[in-house]
């Protein structure tokens, strides 16, 4: 089934650039060129991938990606951004993105992030599939409801971002094997990159403070020193 991708760009030649090459490789995209519009396209219609333009007429790129996971839409976002300092590309994975490029950027890199997510999101669920049949994941306290992305901590529901739940999910598969940070990185984000070490820090961070009862006493999401991390198979 040919993928569909949702570019919202409010620079009409980028716009219709990005639209042209993702067509080039078999997708089916659409543009839209403002943020109002790119809303209503994302949470009306079932697309397989949006690329999202932070600075945008209308709502921006990171209210759209917020609303979005607020409710609960998990499509994998590629964020753009002319912006070069290193908060506004953290507040967009904080805010639920999956990747992000900064502008100028080249096509070949386009296609290659897109790719990447998209092939990320297949091997996850296959993953899930073939590993374990069962949909929970059960330990002393903590539940993981995989087709419902659910995780409790006794009776309470804990709220975590697409990535907080594929993390978590990925190092309680595996209790007890240890992963380094690039490990992760191609795991659950889909792509190898120097430099992007500080965002596995920063969503193991998040996510200690949701499900950790003492956060810098991790009962689960152990840290290995020296190597990475992984989940407590005690």
């Amino acid at each position: 089934m040919t993928k569909k991708i949702l570019v919202v760009e409010d620079q009409e030649d980028i716009g219709s650039l990005i639209k042209l090459n993702l067509e080039s490789l078999g997708f089916a995209a659409t543009h839209v060129a403002n943020g109002n519009d790119g809303w209503e396209q994302a949470a009306s219609n079932q697309y397989d991938l949006i690329v999202l333009d932070i600075m945008l007429p209308g709502m921006d790129g990171l209210e759209i990606c917020k609303a979005l996971r607020g409710k609960n839409i998990y499509t994998p976002i590629l964020m753009l951004t002319a912006r070069k300092s290193e908060i506004d590309r953290v507040l967009g994975l904080e805010m639920g993105a999956d990747d992000y490029l900064t502008k100028p950027f080249s096509v070949i890199e386009l296609q290659a992030r897109v790719k990447a997510l998209l092939r990320r999101v297949e091997l996850l669920a296959q993953q899930q599939d073939e590993k374990d049949e069962d949909d929970l994941l059960e330990f002393s306290g903590l539940t993981i409801h995989k087709s419902k992305r659910e995780v409790r901590i006794g009776e309470r529901n804990i709220a975590l971002t697409m990535k907080e739940f594929d993390l978590l999910l990925y190092l309680a598969v595996y209790p007890g094997k240890v992963f380094t940070r690039e490990q992760l990185l191609n795991a659950v984000w889909g792509y190898q990159h120097n430099g992007y070490e500080h965002t596995v820090n920063s969503h193991i961070n998040r996510l200690r403070a949701k499900i950790e009862e003492d956060p810098n006493k991790p009962k689960w999401v152990l840290t290995v020193w020296g190597v990475g991390y992984k989940f407590n198979d005690e």
